[in-house]
């Protein structure tokens, strides 16, 4: 029997009991399914008065619209918050301790600051306009959190790197743009993804200040006493738009990630010879 150091093989009695804890899982969850599908029938969740709303051309325009806003509110924040993570994990890395305190400072400050609270401070002290209030609120708050997995990103690459590049004589900059950034994206990649699953998902918090996007439009639908107050139908409708973005983001960080792993830029020495012609090193002295 095959085993491994981590894993043991399990016997044949050992994987009948996997299959019975695999079909009761399944029966279970079917269960759940099926209670929950009885209860929105039940409750009259599917009659036709409440999904009739999404007939009319003029809803299905309010919903495209807040969506469109939705994704331009994401598109924005993801603009300016990976630049701004960038520059705070530069400081945070920089050798001049002034520096790393203002850094860390804003870093601590805005990744503890409640995210409602700074669009709200933003939106009424400062009277800007609910597009950026809500863009200004998620970029301090995505980019502070994106300072942090950058900064982790470039201080799990070995040492040794660091010590072989400055052995060639690089400056600081060269070192991190040609050695130790292109090495720590691979590792970074899933963290940044997911932290801007998180800014996507906050882009719904426009909403309490009257930004029009897409959870706004569907509550502008849901209170609708002539459709009979269609909440789970908009709920049915917008959850599974929000579930795809989410997902098309996470295929997007697995398309970029399968494409670095065989781009010859992030091999082994690569960097390093980047770093050589950068440098003016003649071809032998840049090979690994």
């Amino acid at each position: 029997m095959s085993s491994s150091a981590l894993y043991d093989v399990p016997g044949p009695k050992a994987a009948a009991r996997h299959r019975r804890y695999g079909v009761l899982a399944l029966v279970l969850i079917a269960a759940l399914v099926g209670w929950v599908v009885y209860e929105l029938f039940h409750t009259h969740q599917f009659t036709y008065q409440k999904w009739m709303p999404f007939e009319y051309r003029g809803i299905q325009r309010l919903l495209l619209d807040g969506l469109g806003n939705t994704l331009k509110a994401f598109g924005l924040t993801a603009l300016f918050a990976l630049p701004f993570g960038a520059l705070l994990a530069a400081g945070r890395l920089s050798d001049h301790r002034a520096v790393r305190w203002v850094s860390t400072l804003v870093v601590e400050f805005f990744r503890a600051m409640p995210l409602l609270v700074m669009i709200f401070f933003i939106f009424v002290a400062m009277k800007v306009q609910p597009l950026w209030a809500l863009v200004a609120g998620l970029t301090l708050y995505n980019g502070s959190v994106l300072a942090e997995v950058f900064r982790a990103g470039v201080l799990a690459v070995p040492g040794g790197q660091r010590e072989a590049a400055f052995a060639l004589g690089l400056r600081k900059t060269q070192v991190m743009a040609y050695v130790l950034v292109p090495q720590a994206n691979r590792a970074m990649l899933p963290s940044i993804i997911s932290q801007l699953v998180v800014a996507l998902k906050d882009t719904s918090l426009g909403f309490l200040i009257t930004y029009e996007e897409f959870l706004h439009a569907g509550k502008l639908i849901a209170a609708n006493l002539d459709y009979d107050l269609p909440f789970i139908p908009v709920v049915l409708v917008i959850a599974p738009v929000y579930i795809g973005m989410c997902l098309a983001l996470s295929w997007l960080a697995r398309w970029v990630e399968r494409r670095g792993r065989r781009s010859p830029r992030v091999r082994g020495g690569a960097p390093m010879a980047k770093a050589g012609v950068a440098m003016g090193l003649p071809p032998e002295a840049q090979q690994p």
